[in-house]
C-alpha cells in the first residue's frame, strides 16, 4: 500500500488546528483542485480525493480523536496491513487475553477501528442532495454565440408541509429508544476469542436514529416530494460538443437541512451544413471558377458574424488556404477568439457546349510552359529521370 501523507499536511495545517481553521483550509484547497476547474488533470483529481480523504477524518471528531491517537490506522483498518498493523497479526496484543480476564477485546478493536464495521456517521447530519444529468442539444451558431436555454427538470424538493422532518404538521420525529438517535446498536458475539462487540444499523428506526409516529401524508414520511422544475440554463458562447456544464445548486434537495445538489449538463452541438470547429478556429471551403483563380477576384465570404469580403490574388492555385484573424470561437474562461480558415476549391466546368470547348482550346494555346510552373517542373524532371537512366544502360 503507497503511504500515505499526514492528513494536517495535505490541509497544510499544524496538529491542533481549530475546526474553523480545518474548513477554510478545505475549502481553499478544494476550490484550487476541483476537477470542473482542471478538466483532464489526473494529479488535480488525485489532490482533489486526497483533500477530500483528509477533510472526511478532520472534520469529524470522532474520527480526528482516532487519527490523532493511532494515525491512519486509527481510521482505515486496510492500512498497514490490517490488524497484523499493530504489532504482527494478534500477538501485538500480548498477555493471552480471554474473556475470564475481564477484558473484551471487542471493545479493544472499537477503541482503534469504532466497533466491527467502522464507526458510523451521524444519520441526522445535514447531508448534501444528488446531482441531476441532462442532455442539451444546441446548434453549432448557438454553441459559438452562446444562449440561454430553459429546461423542465424532475427533482427532489423539501416537503412544504413537513419542512423536510418527514412528521405530519403539529408533530415532530421521535428519538428511537433503541439506538439513541445514533443509527446503530452494539451487538456482542461470542468467538474464539472471547467476547467480540460489534455495530449494525438500527432495526427498529432503520439506521434514522428517529422515529416518525405520525408521517407526513404530503410525502408519506419521505421529507422530500418530486417536482418538475423549470431551469434556465445559460450556454457560453464557445462551448464544445461533450462538454459538460454543471448549474450549481439546482439539483436534488439535501437532507436534514443540507444543501442542494447540482444540475449537471452534457452539451450535443450538431452539425454545421457550411462550418466545421478545430478547437477554436473554424474552417470552411468555398469553390470558385477556373477564371476567377487564374484572374483574382473579390469574394464573399461566410463568417459566424456573417458575411465578409475577402480578395484572392491572381493564380489562386487549388486546395489554398486564407486566414481570416480574430473570427473563429471566442475561447472559454480567457480573452480572445480563434481564426477562421477558407479553404478554396476550384470548380472543374462540365458539359461544356462546343462554342465554349473551342473558346478554351484556342485559349490553352495562346498559354506558353512558363504560365505553367508546377506542370513544367514536373517534366523537367520525368525528362532528367529518362536522361539518367539511357546514361545506366549505355
Amino acid at each position: 500500500m503507497a503511504e500515505k501523507r499526514d492528513y494536517y499536511e495535505v490541509l497544510g495545517l499544524q496538529k491542533g488546528a481549530t475546526d474553523d481553521e480545518i474548513k477554510k483550509a478545505y475549502r481553499k484547497l478544494a476550490k484550487q483542485y476541483h476537477p470542473d476547474l482542471n478538466p483532464d488533470n489526473p494529479e488535480a483529481e488525485a489532490k482533489f480525493k486526497e483533500i477530500n480523504e483528509a477533510n472526511d477524518v478532520l472534520s469529524d471528531p470522532q474520527k480526528r480523536a482516532k487519527y490523532d491517537q493511532f494515525g491512519h490506522a486509527g481510521v482505515d483498518p486496510s492500512y498497514g496491513g490490517g490488524a497484523g498493523g499493530f504489532g504482527g497479526g494478534f500477538g501485538g496484543f500480548s498477555g493471552g487475553f480471554s474473556s475470564a480476564d475481564g477484558i473484551d477485546l471487542g471493545d479493544i478493536f472499537d477503541s482503534i477501528f469504532g466497533g466491527g464495521g467502522g464507526q458510523r456517521s451521524n444519520p441526522n447530519a445535514p447531508r448534501q442532495g444528488s446531482d441531476i444529468a441532462i442532455s442539451l442539444d444546441i446548434s453549432f451558431m448557438e454553441a459559438c454565440k452562446g444562449l440561454s436555454h430553459e429546461v423542465e427538470i424532475n427533482r427532489a424538493e423539501t416537503c412544504d408541509s413537513c419542512h423536510g422532518s418527514g412528521a405530519k404538521a403539529g408533530t415532530t420525529p421521535k428519538t428511537c429508544p433503541d439506538c439513541h438517535g445514533s443509527g446503530q446498536v452494539r451487538v456482542q458475539q461470542r468467538s474464539m476469542f472471547g467476547m467480540m462487540s460489534s455495530t449494525r444499523p438500527c432495526s427498529r428506526c432503520g439506521g434514522k436514529g428517529k422515529i416518525i409516529e405520525t408521517p407526513c401524508p404530503t410525502c408519506n414520511g419521505q421529507g422530500r416530494v418530486q417536482r418538475r422544475k423549470k431551469v434556465v440554463i445559460n450556454v457560453p458562447a464557445g462551448i464544445d460538443n461533450g462538454q459538460t456544464l454543471c448549474v450549481r445548486g439546482e439539483g436534488n434537495c439535501g437532507t436534514n437541512g443540507g444543501p442542494k445538489g447540482d444540475l449537471n449538463v452534457r452539451i450535443t452541438v450538431r452539425k454545421d451544413p457550411i462550418f466545421e470547429r478545430k478547437g477554436f478556429d473554424v474552417w470552411c471551403e468555398i469553390p470558385i471558377t477556373y477564371s476567377q483563380a487564374v484572374l483574382g477576384d473579390e469574394l464573399t465570404v461566410p463568417t459566424i458574424d456573417g458575411n465578409v469580403k475577402y480578395s484572392i490574388p491572381e493564380g489562386t492555385q487549388p486546395g489554398t488556404v486564407f486566414r481570416l484573424r480574430g473570427k473563429g470561437i471566442k475561447k472559454l474562461q480567457r480573452e480572445g477568439r480563434g481564426d477562421q480558415m477558407v479553404r478554396v476549391v476550384i470548380e472543374v466546368p462540365k458539359k461544356l457546349n462546343k462554342k465554349q470547348k473551342d473558346a478554351l482550346l484556342s485559349f490553352e494555346k495562346e498559354l506558353t510552359p512558363s504560365n505553367y510552373e508546377k506542370r513544367t517542373s514536373f517534366f523537367d524532371k520525368i525528362k532528367k529521370f529518362g536522361d539518367d537512366l539511357k546514361k545506366n544502360f549505355q
